[in-house]
């Protein structure tokens, strides 16, 4: 993967981390996630229609990895239901990069360099190391927050191969494939019905901002990963994206007030040398 890729991935996880906070921090994150997703609708919307359309070959990509994405936005609120900030994301995240790499021979028949392999395991080993030191997990949140992970593994192997095949047009593959995201309002209105949707726009007008601002930050950070897919390796891609996980935790413990210990200080700079074995 070319430094530069690298460092752009890096400003991704940054912004990944940032929206997670932005869902977390919220009482409702149902209706937060739900306004997230009215946001990158609205944007894809806009920049489907205003862009050349991806090759043919890519479409079953878009329409599997659009539903995919609807699973993981549920199981991502499921996850922050039962568990805080710095206990779900790390083990939601960490579980992906090994998943992403075993999907990435299997199905794109890559191949993956020793160094590189010890990075993804460092990364990974590192991030589940910041989320379990010292915490009991319950079996049913250790489950929702795996689960999420699962989801981010799929979608990242299926959008990985897909935007392979869009032609060399990750920006339209990014944007058709976000138009699953109207799926979340119509979810919301059958679950609570509309007038839950639109009554906080008025009660509590910056939570609504903040939900939609967490939308664009995610729509950008995301259609980066998409276009870093193109030119690196899944795996290695997916482990660097994942050391937002560091920035979760220095979020959380600034903003959040979740307490940080020296172990997982410690957990944070195995995943930045595994960041670097990659950058090798």
């Amino acid at each position: 993967m070319p430094s530069y890729t690298g460092g752009i991935v890096l400003f991704a996880a940054v912004l990944h981390a940032s929206w997670n906070a932005m869902l977390h921090g919220n009482r409702d994150r149902f209706l937060s996630i739900t306004w997230m997703n009215i946001a990158i609708a609205v944007v894809a919307t806009v920049v489907a229609l205003s862009t050349p359309l991806p090759a043919s070959a890519s479409w079953p990509c878009i329409a599997a990895s659009g539903l995919v994405h609807i699973v993981y936005n549920l199981s991502l609120v499921r996850a922050y239901r039962r568990n805080d900030l710095a206990l779900a994301y790390p083990i939601a995240r960490g579980s992906s990069p090994l998943l992403v790499t075993l999907g990435a021979v299997l199905f794109a028949h890559e191949a993956i360099g020793a160094l590189h392999a010890l990075g993804i395991v460092m990364i990974s080993g590192g991030i589940l190391a910041i989320a379990l030191q010292g915490r009991h997990v319950s079996r049913a949140g250790a489950l929702a927050a795996l689960t999420t992970g699962a989801t981010i593994a799929l979608y990242t192997v299926i959008d990985g191969i897909g935007v392979r095949l869009s032609d060399g047009r990750p920006l339209s593959y990014t944007a058709w494939m976000f138009l699953s995201s109207w799926a979340m309002p119509m979810l919301f209105a059958v679950r609570r019905g509309p007038a839950p949707l639109w009554t906080p726009v008025r009660a509590e007008p910056l939570s609504i901002v903040a939900s939609l601002a967490g939308g664009l930050v995610s729509i950008v950070a995301y259609g980066i990963v998409i276009w870093a897919l193109q030119l690196g390796a899944m795996g290695a891609v997916s482990a660097l994206r994942e050391t937002s996980v560091v920035f979760a935790v220095l979020i959380g413990r600034v903003f959040l007030r979740e307490s940080v210990s020296g172990a997982r200080w410690l957990a944070c700079m195995v995943v930045a040398a595994g960041a670097v074995c990659l950058g090798l």
